[in-house]
């Protein structure tokens, strides 16, 4: 099955739907997938199909090869919207995550001023404080919840070890506000089972968490790649349409990408 495994440590820029020319900083190895989530709509496929031999990039690595692409864009008079922690995995996993995000907010402010600093996060990480400290340095604090049912969350984002929605909820609240969430929605069916997220079952008790939260802002979706489950469906404009209205209407925030 066709899947994405991004280069290590920059890759880009790309046009994100959501951000712009967004500069890709992977944290994880350049060739294969290390994650807390096993995702059934992954575009870099399943866990198991991608395991790496490499090791990840060190903080060095990193630091070295993003001063190296800052320098070769600012040449070409272009330069990123955002720059985006991201690729084959979760990047808060990575050990020197939080002096990382130091390095690239210093290049940033050297280099590429105007760029927002975002990370794109499946949110297991958030008991560890110094991933939380990080996270609140940056500009866009992403963070996923797909709904508020663990059930559905075993099913759909297939957690590594322990997670639980109360408990995520939670460190979600603590960032008072700065950070955003970020939900797929989708329709369709996993190994005989219904994966349809946009009724009242799901976006009710989703609002209902979100108004908790109080976020800075929502990011709604729908699957744009080929996944490695092939029964998922997109959700329709008019469904995302909908939602989005419903989060607005509750005084925050959202936008949808179809």
């Amino acid at each position: 099955m066709p899947t994405i495994i991004y280069p290590s440590p920059i890759f880009g820029p790309v046009k994100s739907r959501r951000l712009g020319v967004s500069l890709g900083i992977n944290l994880m190895p350049a060739d294969g997938k290390i994650c807390s989530f096993d995702c059934i709509y992954c575009e870099c496929g399943y866990n198991k199909d991608h395991r790496p031999t490499l090791r990840r990039p060190r903080r060095e690595d990193v630091a070295e090869a993003l001063e190296r692409k800052l320098r070769e864009m600012t040449a070409e008079g272009v330069l990123p919207d955002v720059l985006t922690f991201a690729g084959n995995g979760e990047p808060t996993l990575h050990p020197e995550f939080a002096e990382i995000i130091s390095d690239t907010l210093r290049l940033r402010d050297r280099f590429a001023p105007q760029a927002k600093v975002s990370v794109l996060s499946n949110a297991t990480a958030l008991h560890n404080d110094k991933v939380r400290e990080a996270l609140l340095r940056i500009d866009n604090n992403i963070q996923k919840l797909d709904t508020v049912d663990d059930d559905y969350i075993r099913m759909i984002d297939r957690p590594i070890g322990r997670y639980a929605v109360k408990d995520v909820v939670e460190h979600l609240k603590s960032f008072e506000g700065q950070v955003i969430i970020q939900t797929m929605f989708m329709k369709g069916t996993s190994g005989g089972r219904d994966v349809d997220n946009t009724g009242e079952r799901f976006v009710a008790p989703w609002i209902s968490a979100l108004k908790e939260i109080r976020p800075r802002s929502v990011m709604i979706y729908t699957i744009d790649r080929e996944t490695p489950d092939h029964g998922l469906l997109k959700a329709s404009p008019a469904e995302l349409d909908a939602i989005k209205m419903r989060v607005i209407g509750e005084g925050l925030d959202c936008t949808a990408s179809y």
